[in-house]
C-alpha cells in the first residue's frame, strides 16, 4: 500500500470475492470481481437486488452494473454466479457505466441471455455501436496517423497500431439493438432505492456513475479509482479535446456527496475517503502538468517526448496507446489554458513550447 492509499479506508480490508462468487458490501449490493488479460488484471462488477413491475405484480431479481469483456472465461464466471449467487432469481436489467470494452463487452450476451434491457448514456451507446461495427477511432490508419502527428514515429509501433483494426470489436463484438437512456441527474428506482446518475467526461464520452442517498453508496465506475489515476486521453475522433479539464471538473461533482461515502470503483477495492481521493487526483494531475510545462520550457516537445516525463516505467504497446492519449491530454490542458503554444513542425509533428 502506498502513502496515498493509507489516507483512504478500506472497510473490507484485503478480502476479495472469489471467482464465480460475490461479496455483500451494502444491503442488497454484491461485489463481483472478474479477471482481465491485461496489466490491469481485473474489473469490479456489481449486483443490485431489484424488483420491477410485471403483469402479475412485482418481479424479483437483480440489476447488473457493468459486464466484463467478451471472453469465454468471463462467461464461465457469470454462469457460476447465475447458478450460485442469485438466490434463484433472474437478471432484470443491465446497466453499463460507459462504453469501454471491460464494461460493455458482454452486455449483448447478458441482455440476450436474460431478455433484460440495457441502460446506458446515449453518447456511450452510440459510440459503442460504431466501435463494434467499424474501426473508426479504435485503431487502424486514423489512430496511427494521429499518434505519428504527436511524435510517435517508431515504425514498429506505428505499424502495429495501424494493424489494430479489430481491437474494439474483438472485445465488444456486438451491442444490444435497443437501450434505455441514462442522463445526468436522473434517478432510477432499483430495489426500492433511488440511484441518481452523475455524468462524467474526459475518460469516456458520457460516463455515468450511480449514487444512492439512502445507502450512501457511490458506484463510481472509472471516474474515481483508489489506487491508480483514471486514464484521461485525447484520440483521433476528437483531436483537439480538452479531456483533462473535463475530467477534473467531473470529479468535483462528487464533492457534494458525504465524505464517508462508500465508493465502489471499477478497479481496486471499495473504499471510504471520497473527498480525500478527489484531492489526491487533483494533486496528481497538477504535478504532472507542472512537469510537462517544465519539460516544454526546456525544449519544445511532442506528446511522445512527454511519455518518459509522465510515465517512469517501461510501457508495452497496449500501455503506450493509452499513455499517448494521456500525454496529449496534459499538453492540451496547458495549450488550451494559454500556457503553451502548439506548432506543427516541418516534419509533421506537433510540438509544444511556452506561450
Amino acid at each position: 500500500m502506498n502513502l496515498l492509499e493509507q489516507e483512504l479506508h478500506y472497510p473490507f480490508g484485503d478480502a476479495l470475492p472469489e471467482p464465480g462468487s460475490t461479496r455483500e458490501v451494502a444491503p442488497g449490493v454484491r461485489w463481483v470481481r472478474m479477471t482481465l488479460p491485461f496489466a490491469l488484471n481485473h474489473i469490479n462488477l456489481w449486483l443490485l437486488r431489484d424488483a420491477i413491475d410485471g403483469p402479475d405484480g412485482a418481479v424479483q431479481g437483480w440489476t447488473v452494473v457493468d459486464c466484463c469483456i467478451t471472453r469465454d472465461e468471463a462467461k464461465v464466471q457469470w454462469e457460476q454466479i447465475f447458478a450460485t449467487q442469485l438466490d434463484g432469481l433472474p437478471i432484470l436489467r443491465v446497466i453499463v457505466t460507459h462504453m469501454h470494452p471491460d464494461h460493455i463487452g458482454l452486455a449483448h450476451w447478458l441482455c440476450e441471455r436474460w431478455a433484460a434491457p440495457l441502460w446506458i448514456s446515449a453518447t456511450d451507446y452510440h459510440t459503442a455501436r460504431i466501435g463494434s461495427q467499424s474501426t473508426l477511432g479504435f485503431g487502424g490508419e486514423g489512430t496511427a496517423r494521429f499518434f505519428a502527428a504527436h511524435g510517435l514515429v517508431d515504425p514498429e509501433s506505428i505499424e502495429k497500431i495501424r494493424g489494430r483494426t479489430r481491437y474494439y470489436p474483438s472485445m465488444v463484438p456486438d451491442v444490444p439493438p435497443r437501450f434505455n437512456r441514462l442522463m445526468d441527474g436522473r434517478a432510477i428506482r432499483i430495489g426500492g432505492h433511488a440511484w441518481r446518475c452523475i455524468s462524467g467526461y474526459g475518460h469516456a464520452p458520457e460516463h455515468m456513475a450511480l449514487y444512492c442517498d439512502e445507502l450512501e453508496v457511490l458506484i463510481s465506475g472509472d471516474m474515481v479509482l483508489p489506487r491508480i489515476s483514471t486514464n484521461v486521453a485525447v484520440y483521433d475522433v476528437e483531436p483537439e479535446a480538452d479531456s483533462l479539464k473535463l475530467f477534473l471538473e467531473s470529479i468535483d461533482k462528487f464533492r457534494a456527496l458525504p465524505a464517508d461515502t462508500l465508493t465502489l470503483p471499477s478497479h481496486g477495492k471499495p473504499f471510504r475517503g471520497l473527498h480525500t481521493r478527489i484531492d489526491q487526483l487533483h494533486d496528481h494531475h497538477r504535478d504532472r502538468l507542472a512537469e510537462v510545462l517544465q519539460a516544454c520550457t526546456a525544449r519544445p516537445g511532442s506528446a511522445a517526448d512527454m511519455l518518459p516525463v509522465l510515465f517512469k516505467r517501461p510501457l508495452d504497446l497496449h500501455q503506450t496507446t493509452f499513455a499517448m492519449g494521456e500525454s496529449i491530454a496534459h499538453l492540451h490542458a496547458l495549450w488550451l489554458d494559454g500556457r503553451l503554444q502548439r506548432t506543427l513542425h516541418p516534419d509533421g509533428v506537433y510540438r509544444f513550447a511556452p506561450a
